[in-house]
């Protein structure tokens, strides 16, 4: 994504375009906290500054890797009371990938079983079935 230097407030659309997150997605951010509420405009419309969309590209690209609401907003506090190390990010960063890896391992274990029960599938045109009798077992 391009460096981004804004001069003028966005609207919820346009920084919804230039970040690729959706308007309701950002709604919910502010709702939950993780987004600060925007000044608003005359007419009542949302006004963000480029520190809000610094923040939503943020939030963004830690979905993008599967970091959860509250791991970004203890990250985000970490940023916003401006007392946070170096280490306490890579804590909360490793515990994420230890996640990560005991998913993959339980995604490698159910792949075992589909292929198990396909191996053991005769893909015949009749209503004997494998598959059906391996899930129906206890």
């Amino acid at each position: 994504m391009k460096k981004v230097t804004q001069t003028k407030p966005l609207t919820i659309g346009s920084l919804s375009k230039k970040t690729g997150v959706n308007i309701e997605t950002i709604r919910y951010y502010e709702k939950i906290g993780i987004m600060p509420k925007p000044q608003r405009s005359d007419g009542g419309n949302r006004l963000y500054d480029e520190g809000q969309f610094k923040r939503l590209n943020f939030i963004r690209r830690s979905r993008e890797l599967g970091f959860s609401l509250d791991e970004i907003r203890e990250m985000l506090r970490l940023v916003d009371e401006k007392d946070f190390t170096c280490a306490e990010i890579a804590a909360i960063s490793q515990h994420h990938l230890d996640d990560i890896k005991l998913k993959i391992k339980d995604l490698r274990k159910i792949e075992r079983h589909m292929k198990n029960m396909l191996s053991q599938c005769s893909r015949k045109e009749t209503p004997d079935c494998a598959i059906l009798d391996i899930l129906f077992q206890n």
